[in-house]
């Protein structure tokens, strides 16, 4: 049995020149029990600082997102709503979704995937300094394990 009873959040990653948040963190938790381990599963604790946002993009694999703290504004394809703490967002894979931190406080949000590599293509951009003519990168994807490892 695998129980997380502490995790740090990181600054995000800033090495990504699509989604560029320097001020936001997170930690990716996968299960790393050896003899019995939860395989496919992958939760990323994030916290948004006010003014950034997560840009609008798809992942091949279906997303839930539980808000934690804060009053996010959601777009999942074309519906956007602010959502408050509880609300739980499914997003089926392949569907555009994104998430903007518009107040003074962080947004802390729970993203839960059903498996441990995840694709993703950006849509919009959070451009990092120097790229802001760029067009988004190719779809990529995340191994949440080796990330988990930092």
């Amino acid at each position: 049995m695998a129980i997380v009873r502490t995790y740090e959040l990181a600054p995000f990653d800033g090495n990504d020149p699509d989604d560029f948040r320097p001020n936001s963190r997170w930690a990716v938790l996968v299960d790393d029990d050896s003899d019995n381990r939860v395989d496919n599963v992958t939760l990323i604790v994030e916290e948004i600082a006010p003014g950034d946002r997560i840009p609008l993009h798809t992942h091949p694999i279906n997303e839930v997102i539980v808000i934690a703290e804060g009053t996010p504004t959601v777009t999942v394809g074309d519906e956007r709503q602010e959502v408050g703490p509880g609300a739980v967002v499914f997003i089926p894979a392949g569907m555009a979704h994104g998430t903007r931190n518009a107040s003074a406080t962080p947004v802390r949000i729970h993203a839960m995937f059903p498996g441990e590599r995840i694709g993703i293509e950006y849509i919009e951009r959070n451009p990092a300094p120097g790229t802001e003519g760029g067009k988004p990168q190719p779809p990529s994807t995340m191994d949440a394990r080796l990330v988990a490892r930092g």
